[in-house]
């Protein structure tokens, strides 16, 4: 499917010199009286690499049809992430490399969409939301003035993130694991 270089957004992948490669951060930029450009970092799915690119915004793109398949996360046995197609029961391993910034998120038992670019599994696509339990944060003062400062906590995954003065230990969250962001408690 051929797009235009200003058409491109963060999450989306493309072709690039024959290599399949996400869009990580995009920027158009009008320099003065210069042509329209599109500087974007990108991330290799094959290698991992990330490099910058500056499109013209005239240039013709390729954008990739990912196939997806529902899959369970099993474990990770230190240098291997291993996922289960919940259909077929075929397993695929993931580097850390290939996962990226989603390998935080992975807890067993975990269902998500694992991508794959001709028959090989390159990534993971994260659910929009997440709801996690916080195992560790400061408690809460009472009687302090209301602030709108935001405390650190560690969900129950491992990940720190922050959170509003009034998350207390134990409470169940909803966060959106793709920005690392806090969204909401859950009742």
């Amino acid at each position: 499917m051929a797009l235009s270089a200003n058409d491109i957004r963060k999450g989306m992948v493309i072709v690039h010199e024959g290599v399949p490669v996400r869009v990580m951060e995009f920027h158009h930029h009008t320099p003065g009286n210069l042509r329209a450009m599109v500087q974007a970092r990108l991330r290799n799915l094959l290698t991992g690499n990330s490099f910058e690119f500056r499109f013209r915004s005239n240039d013709t793109l390729d954008r990739v049809v990912l196939e997806q398949h529902k899959m369970e996360y099993l474990y990770s046995d230190g240098s291997h992430h291993h996922f289960m197609n919940q259909e077929n029961y075929e397993q695929v391993a993931l580097t850390e490399d290939e996962l990226g910034d989603a390998a935080q998120w992975l807890m067993p038992g975990l269902k998500i969409e694992v991508e794959f670019y001709e028959g090989t599994p390159i990534g993971v696509s994260l659910p929009a939301s997440m709801e996690l339990t916080v195992t560790e944060t400061e408690p809460q003062l009472k009687g302090a003035t209301a602030s709108n400062s935001n405390k650190p906590a560690t969900l129950e995954n491992g990940v720190t993130l922050y959170v509003p003065p009034f998350v207390a230990q134990g409470e169940k969250i909803r966060v959106n694991p793709t920005e690392s962001k806090y969204i909401e408690r859950v009742k």
